[in-house]
Formats: C-alpha cells, structure tokens, sequence
C-alpha cells in the first residue's frame, strides 16, 4: 500500500481543530466554574470531610449568593433531609414552587424534592398525592417506588400490587415474589373479615404471580384444616417439598396434627421421616424427635436420635439422644448412670444455647419466630427457613 503524502495537509487541519475545541472546552468550564459561588465548593469540601454542620452553613451562603440556581438549592434539601431536618427542607422547596417561575420540568423537580421531604416526614398523605402527580418519564419509576413503599406501610395491598405490576412493567425488574406476598396479605385480611371465599381466591392469586409461594399453600392447608378438610391440607402442605423444600420444618407440625385428626399418625410418622431422610433438615428432625418421643416412646426416639447421629454429628441431634436416653434410664434402678447422662445432656445443651433465632439476610434482624417480611427492613421472604442456636 503506497503512502498518500495528501494525509501531511490534512493532519495539521485536525491538530488545529483539536486544539480550538479543546480550548473552547476550557473556556466553558472556566466559566461555568467561576460562575458558581465560593461557597459552594467549601461545602463540596466539608461533604467530603464529613462535617454535615458546616456543609449545610456553606450551602445555605451559596444559595442565598446564587438565589437561581435550582441544583444549590436541591443540594441544600438533601443535607436537611439527611439531617432529620425535614421541615427546612419541606420550607425550602415550597418556597421555590411559590416565589420563583418555573419550567413545568423545573416545577416537576421542585415536586419530586418535595414529595420525598413528606415521605421523609411521614405525611404520607401529602407525599402520595404528589409522587402520582410525576406522571412524567423521568420521573415515573421513582415515584413508583415510593408510592409502593407507601402503601406497604399502609397495607394497601391491592394499590401496592397495581404499583409493583406497573414497576415491573416499566423497570423490567421482576416483582414477583412481592405480588404473591401482598395477594397473601389481602387473603388474610378476608379471613379476618369472615370472607373465606375471597381469601381463597386471594391466595390462588398468589400462586398465580409466583407458583413458588409457599406461604400461599401454608395458608391454604390452615383455613383447610380449620373446615376440618384434612386430607386437602395435607395435600396443600406437600405442595410445599416441590415449591422450596426448606420450608417443611415451619409445617411438619401441622402435618402431624391433620395425620392424627384422620386416625393415621404412623403415616404421618413415615412422610417426615423421608422429608428427614432427603433434605436434613434439623427443624424436621426436631419435630419427628419429639413425636416419636410422644407417639412411640423413648427407645425408638433413641434408636432415632442415635441413627441420624451416626450420618451427621451435630450437638442437637446429641442433646436428643441424651434426653432419650436419660428417660429410659429413669426406667432403670441405675440411678447413678441416669445422673451422668443428665450432666452430659446439661453440658451439651450449655454448649448449644438455649434459644433459637432467626436472622434476615437483609439487615440482621434477629427474630424469635419465624417472619415471612422481616419487621425491621420490611424485606419479603429475607429471614431462612431455618433458625440457628444463641
């Protein structure tokens, strides 16, 4: 490929050509820069160091130096707002939408400024109305969001649940898991309300935006099993094993319980100790424990304990066959013998703790029972199936 000597006129041209934009450049953010007050960058200084104090003072001098600009003023907003000083902030917007004229996308920003500062506040009547007003593109998700915040708390549902479909629409993020949970928290307020019908079909909702909701069928073998249809709870609680099979232990009681109400606790016996058999978990061998205990005596709650020991070594399943064992032995005239078993089962369960928790995977929050939305993060489905020992 031969050499074009034309490209030694050219490349001079571009030269110039870069060098004017980039002069151009400069002199835009020159003066862009020396436009905003000094102000300004004292504050952007204290942010940095982390003196809230003296940012929200600098801010508030910058404001007052450049009286027009929105974005100091929207600066000086989210420092009270972050400070708790929410009603400065509320004082502040308000009078932006009151003494200056506005852009109708200037007046859509002031507004959502200001619809955080009521939510922020808790005046979330205020805050509703004006999230809906951002009927605007770039403003729509947000608002969303904050509108399905708000009606969670307030336990709206049905509203909660046209805003999460819309969100899901719009964002693209899937919102499953939280419309199957709302459907259930509507279930429950019909049952509350005696309306069993509509309970029901809240629940076939459920199962309808997520076929994974075990709370649903949970809910569906409890009002079930309260109309005495054993054998349909029972159906609905083995649901469970294909949906996550994690969560059989929050429900091997109440099989227990509909297998008992029918007269066939053996075979009641026999599905948990498969459940245990296939996914081992402690909550079912716990409760399996203390029905063999009860239904078939202390031997074969040994014999039990004693086996799944022998597959996994854990201080739990020890503390079972301990407490079998010092039951058998109470049987026995070796007093001395049931005494030592008893300070063994007194040790291990020192080691173990005494209690159990649930911790949220969100937050932390440690919870003694079982939450389907954690109490402090307000997280759906964060907290396990299964607790740990304190």
């Amino acid at each position: 490929m031969e050499f074009e000597f034309w490209w030694l006129l050219v490349l001079p041209l571009f030269f110039s050509l870069g060098w004017l934009a980039a002069r151009i450049d400069l002199k835009q953010l020159l003066a862009e820069s020396t436009a905003l007050p000094a102000a300004y960058f004292k504050g952007l200084n204290f942010l940095i160091t982390n003196q809230q104090d003296k940012a929200i003072e600098a801010f508030s001098e910058a404001v007052q130096a450049n009286t027009e600009s929105l974005e100091l003023h929207f600066a000086l907003g989210s420092l009270f707002r972050k400070r708790g000083e929410v009603d400065r902030a509320i004082h502040l917007h308000l009078n932006l939408l009151e003494k200056k004229a506005l852009e109708p996308q200037q007046k859509l920003a002031v507004t959502a400024e200001l619809a955080q500062d009521y939510l922020k506040a808790g005046l979330l009547d205020r805050a509703e109305e004006l999230f809906a007003s951002l009927d605007d593109d770039r403003y729509r998700q947000p608002a969303l969001r904050a509108l399905l915040e708000i009606y969670v708390g307030e336990r709206e549902w049905e509203r909660a649940i046209k805003a999460a479909t819309e969100l899901e629409r719009l964002s693209g993020v899937p919102f499953r898991t939280e419309i199957a949970h709302y459907h259930c928290e509507l279930a429950v307020q019909f049952k509350l309300a005696n309306d069993i019908r509509q309970a029901k079909l809240a629940l076939e909702d459920a199962l309808s935006a997520n076929k994974n909701c075990v709370r649903a069928n949970v809910l569906l073998g409890d009002m079930q099993m309260e109309d005495l249809a054993y054998k349909a709870a029972i159906a609905n609680w083995k649901r469970i094993e294909f949906q996550k099979p994690e969560y059989l232990g929050l429900i091997a009681p109440k099989l227990l319980h509909a297998y008992q109400a029918l007269g066939k606790m053996p075979d009641g016996l026999s599905l948990l100790q498969s459940y245990l058999q296939t996914y081992q978990l402690p909550s079912l061998l716990k409760v399996l424990f203390d029905a063999t205990l009860t239904e078939q005596g202390a031997d074969q709650a040994a014999k039990l304990a004693r086996n799944e020991l022998i597959k996994k070594p854990s201080l739990n399943t020890l503390d079972q066959l301990l407490q079998a064992r010092t039951i058998l032995e109470g049987l026995s005239p070796k007093k001395a013998q049931s005494q030592d078993t008893q300070l063994m089962q007194q040790a291990v369960r020192h080691a173990i703790g005494n209690r159990t928790t649930y911790h949220c995977e969100q937050c932390g929050f440690k919870a003694k029972y079982h939450h389907w939305q954690c109490p402090a993060c307000n997280a759906w489905e964060s907290l396990p199936a299964e607790p740990t020992h304190v």
